[in-house]
C-alpha cells in the first residue's frame, strides 16, 4: 500500500476525504445509534464519540466512505476523531 501511495503521489496531487463528522451529522443519530449493540450497557454517555461507530454503525460509515471515493477522493480514513487526544479522553472515559 505504501508503495502504491508514494508512486500516485509522484504522478499527481491525491484527495483526501472531506468533512467526516459534518457527513455523520446529516445522519441524525441518537444516542442508541453510537452504543449499538456492543455498548448498549456502557456506563457513560457515547453520543458524538464518532470513533466508536466503525463499531457500531459500519453500514454508514462505509456509506459516507463510498461517497467520497464516487466524488472523486483517493483516500478515506476512519477513526482519526480523537487521534490527538489521549486514549482515555476525559470525555469518554476509556471508550
Amino acid at each position: 500500500m505504501k508503495q502504491q501511495l508514494e508512486t500516485l503521489m509522484e504522478q499527481r496531487i491525491l484527495i483526501l476525504d472531506g468533512a467526516m463528522g459534518t457527513m455523520i451529522q446529516r445522519h441524525k443519530l441518537e444516542e442508541a445509534d453510537y452504543r449499538g449493540e456492543r455498548f448498549a450497557d456502557w456506563h457513560i454517555d457515547l453520543k458524538g464519540n464518532n470513533d466508536l461507530l466503525a463499531l457500531t454503525q459500519p453500514d454508514i460509515i462505509r456509506n459516507i466512505h463510498e461517497q467520497y471515493l464516487e466524488a472523486g477522493c483517493d483516500i478515506v480514513e476512519t477513526n482519526t476523531f480523537m487521534k490527538m487526544q489521549p486514549i482515555t479522553t476525559p470525555s469518554f472515559r476509556a471508550c
